[in-house]
């Protein structure tokens, strides 16, 4: 778990939580799947957002709660019940739903994926703030830049916290340190993926990448080392991608 609050960005509280370990012990859907959910907020004002609060929403409120943050909003990376709540594998999975129960606030969605959110999840489209490419939302004074990336699902998105060398790319689903997000779900896209993964790999200042899952040894690593190790990466055109991995 990283349960740093400044790492070079002046201000910042940041945490990533991962599930069956760090919140939602003792899931076993949580556990076997891995999920990252992350806190993302401004130590000065002690505002703060989660980011795909699925298994045990409830966890991740205490967490801030014992941290002296309060919720302002939910960042959605994109509409998979691992992420957000819903039915997956004959299993219910709370998420979203049981989260607004507790904390009324902004659902922040791309809006491609507004759609998909509420078909999954069941919550009302006035509980979505949709997005386009490139908003940018305040945390207090924490600056997160949505960044539309289809090719797991029409409206993924990733958030990149903070600018520069102190910047960190909460990648969801689809970038990983090692792969990416499988294309070949309901919505899935490969060529836009290639698209995404080229975007990502070309955003300036060298920012941490954290995954929305943890399928590597390690948790979270430089968008520069990423680029170097990670195969999704070796393809020199689209066409040689889709060959790859479509």
């Amino acid at each position: 778990m990283n349960a740093g609050t400044s790492g070079g960005t002046e201000g910042l509280y940041f945490r990533q939580l991962l599930s069956g370990q760090d919140y939602a012990v003792g899931d076993p859907i949580a556990t076997q799947m891995v999920n990252f959910s992350y806190l993302i907020g401004d130590l000065a004002t002690r505002e703060a957002v989660v980011v795909d609060p699925a298994y045990a929403p409830g966890d991740l409120l205490d967490v801030l709660e014992a941290d002296g943050m309060r919720l302002t909003g939910v960042l959605v990376t994109h509409h998979h019940p691992d992420h957000v709540g819903g039915r997956m594998m004959d299993f219910d999975l709370t998420g979203l739903a049981e989260l607004l129960g507790r904390a009324p606030v902004p659902v922040h969605v791309q809006r491609a994926e507004a759609d998909w959110v509420t078909k999954v999840t069941g919550i009302a489209a006035s509980d979505l703030t949709p997005h386009d490419n490139d908003d940018l939302l305040q945390v207090g004074s924490v600056p997160i830049r949505l960044l539309h990336t289809p090719g797991h699902t029409p409206g993924s998105q990733c958030f990149l916290v903070g600018q520069g060398h102190g910047g960190r790319l909460v990648a969801g689903d689809t970038l990983f340190l090692q792969g990416c997000g499988r294309t070949d779900f309901p919505g899935g896209d490969v060529e836009a993926m290639y698209t995404s993964l080229q975007r990502l790999a070309t955003l300036a200042g060298n920012p941490v990448v954290y995954p929305g899952h943890r399928y590597s040894d390690d948790s979270s690593s430089p968008l520069l080392d990423v680029r170097r190790s990670n195969v999704v990466f070796r393809p020199r055109s689209q066409e040689e991608f889709v060959m790859a991995f479509g």
